[in-house]
């Protein structure tokens, strides 16, 4: 996502699709961010609207840039709200579309322990789902990307409101239980080729003149939810032995990581 903001022109409007809190902070001065969600929690910065994605309350090809940032599988009434995408899109602009595959551990646990969590649309193929969004607004895929778990969804630094209880069962959501968890992940996908690690997909359709970066990045952060390539990593010396452990501190938010090396989780691309 953080690749379409950087290209943005001055003058550019941003639509930022059932938000909740935000799906990402302004990208720089001179752009127009527009979140839509069906209500807000709080303060955010950008201009709020309080609508539904079916029935957006905007002028037809209004916006450069529209991201739809883990918020598609929400949407009770998705063909409408594809459609509306279609409309308020201008004909050179960009759609992001970032959604969990319901048939990994991670979504699983994510709709047991929230009872659902309000997972309406069950997304199991990102093809499929490339399909679905080309037919319904016109725009074509120009990538897609694999996104790896962290569980970062369990951090008890993160629960806005009291964890169930059944959290209890998967460490209670401490960042060690966390680590152990995503440890345990990366060595049986390494070992045995499965996909515990996985959470979900990018997607990226319209006009994208510039080559996206499609690695899978599995060291993805327990508390913040960052990921970062394990090339990156190494170029700026962040790795450090930790007990047995080849471990990172997160740039973003300092947390600890268990490193893993990205070359290993090829199979882990979308197909």
């Amino acid at each position: 996502m953080h690749n379409l903001l950087r290209a943005l022109q001055p003058g550019s409007v941003i639509l930022d699709l059932g938000c909740d809190e935000g799906s990402f902070d302004p990208p720089h001065a001179g752009v127009l961010l527009v979140r839509v969600d069906l209500q807000f929690p709080g303060a955010m910065a950008g201009a709020r609207v309080q609508a539904n994605s079916a029935s957006l309350p905007f002028q037809s090809r209004c916006f450069d840039l529209i991201v739809s940032n883990h918020s598609l599988e929400h949407f009770e009434d998705l063909a409408e709200s594809l459609q509306e995408i279609a409309r308020v899109i201008k004909p050179n602009g960009a759609l992001y579309i970032a959604v969990p595959d319901a048939s990994t551990v991670t979504d699983n646990i994510y709709r047991w322990l929230a009872r659902g969590g309000g997972h309406v649309n069950p997304f199991r193929s990102a093809p499929e789902l490339a399909t679905l969004v080309e037919g319904a607004t016109g725009l074509k895929l120009v990538a897609m990307r694999t996104l790896c778990t962290s569980l970062a969804f369990l951090n008890r630094r993160n629960q806005r409101t009291r964890a169930p209880r059944r959290l209890l069962l998967l460490g209670g959501g401490t960042e060690f239980s966390l680590l152990a968890l995503n440890y345990f992940f990366r060595i049986a996908d390494r070992a045995f080729r499965t996909r515990l690690s996985v959470y979900g997909w990018a997607l990226y359709f319209g006009s994208i003149d510039f080559e996206i970066d499609r690695e899978t990045r599995t060291n993805v952060c327990v508390r913040c939810g960052s990921g970062h390539s394990s090339e990156w990593l190494r170029g700026q010396g962040a790795i450090h032995r930790w007990l047995l452990l080849q471990t990172y501190r997160c740039p973003d938010c300092g947390a600890r990581n268990v490193f893993t090396e990205d070359r290993h989780y090829e199979h882990l691309l979308p197909g």
